[in-house]
């Protein structure tokens, strides 16, 4: 594809954003400042976000987004319940912290088992029902989402090296099926990601000292 031809597609994708797309990128947008800031409306507005784009992602044949968005709205629940616990003392009980070796190695198992599992599932979806879809691309950009989102829960700083994968494989993926504003946004996300996971590395040392 040449600039031309990614110019083109930029002004005429932008031109038929809706207006739920532009809810849904604004919510994502707000929810990874929380994020960011350890802060716990991360959640609530990150449901805004995931509820939209499971429409967004049926309706654009990404059957792995949409996968992932359901799946974000149900740990975004079990998220929000985590990083509110308090103990007797009305402290918080989950703080940011790195990931031990074998914390590590169970977030690559976790992340091979749900690419392979949905790389599978997608390349039978192509060939059955839905001919758009990008096997290798979206199985890639949703089990990177899976991992991050499961780490973030848990408030481990190798959750950020998740997300920026996401980012990365998700800015060419929406703007091929022409969700160009979706695809943007994942630019402005990596940005937020790098920042994210500096900030929660100093939390991190913080908390450790």
């Amino acid at each position: 594809m040449s600039l031309t031809e990614i110019y083109h597609q930029f002004i005429t994708g932008m031109s038929n954003t809706t207006w739920y797309e532009y809810i849904a990128v604004f919510a994502g947008i707000a929810s990874v400042w929380y994020s960011r800031a350890e802060n716990i409306l991360v959640y609530p507005v990150g449901l805004i976000n995931t509820i939209i784009y499971i429409y967004i992602s049926f309706d654009g044949h990404l059957l792995g987004e949409a996968t992932v968005n359901f799946y974000y709205t149900v740990m975004s629940i079990s998220g929000w319940y985590m990083w509110s616990r308090k103990d007797l003392r009305k402290e918080i009980v989950l703080h940011i912290t790195h990931s031990n070796k074998k914390e590590w190695i169970q977030q690559f198992a976790f992340f091979l088992f749900f690419y392979i599992s949905i790389f599978a599932a997608l390349s039978y979806f192509k060939t059955a029902f839905f001919d758009g879809v990008i096997p290798w691309a979206d199985a890639l950009a949703s089990a990177t989402a899976f991992t991050g989102m499961w780490l973030m829960t848990k408030k481990k700083v190798e959750s950020w090296y998740w997300w920026i994968a996401t980012n990365i494989a998700s800015i060419p993926l929406y703007f091929v099926k022409q969700y160009v504003f979706t695809s943007v946004y994942y630019i402005v996300l990596l940005v937020m990601a790098v920042f994210g996971l500096f900030e929660w590395m100093k939390k991190a040392k913080l908390h450790k000292a």
